[in-house]
């Protein structure tokens, strides 16, 4: 049995077209702002600048998500990358983490960053600006490193 390029083309243009009817689920859970990273730590200007562009997307309850995000498969890639990140870290409850917990996501935090295993090279693709210099690399890790000087506790 031999399939057509028609026929393939065909076949894979109705599976396309149906895989868009399952789209990801973009809502937001309730959430205390005050229990945000940027509310309690205050970080300096360019250090939140960096945080809202290379960790916030997958790490808080703030994520914009790209025009792409709304295309099947790529929307369910994004969407499991989104939920693993906020499963493992998620600033956007920050202040519902102990004290220690606290101190060991900012020990990873930099480690990761400094690294360079973070922002995912994959996230960098698509936003441009999430791709750190080694300058913007440093002033994060310092900042993680830092216990979060300023940080206003509970």
């Amino acid at each position: 049995m031999r399939i057509t390029v028609k026929r393939f083309s065909l076949g894979f243009l109705v599976l396309f077209a149906g895989m868009q009817l399952f789209q990801i689920d973009k809502t937001v859970p309730a959430k205390d702002l005050s229990n945000d990273l940027m509310r309690m730590a205050s970080p300096p200007g360019e250090v939140a600048s960096l945080l809202k562009v290379a960790c916030y997307d997958c790490h808080s309850y703030q994520t914009e998500y790209p025009w792409y995000a709304n295309v099947a498969p790529v929307s369910w890639w994004i969407a499991h990358h989104i939920e693993e990140g906020r499963e493992h870290l998620n600033f956007s409850i920050w202040g519902t983490y102990t004290g220690s917990d606290q101190l060991e996501f900012l020990h990873e935090c930099a480690e990761e960053v400094e690294e360079g295993h973070m922002p995912l090279p994959s996230y960098t693709w698509g936003h441009r600006a999430a791709k750190l210099t080694d300058y913007q690399r440093d002033l994060l890790k310092n900042w993680f490193n830092s216990g979060l000087i300023g940080m206003k506790h509970r």
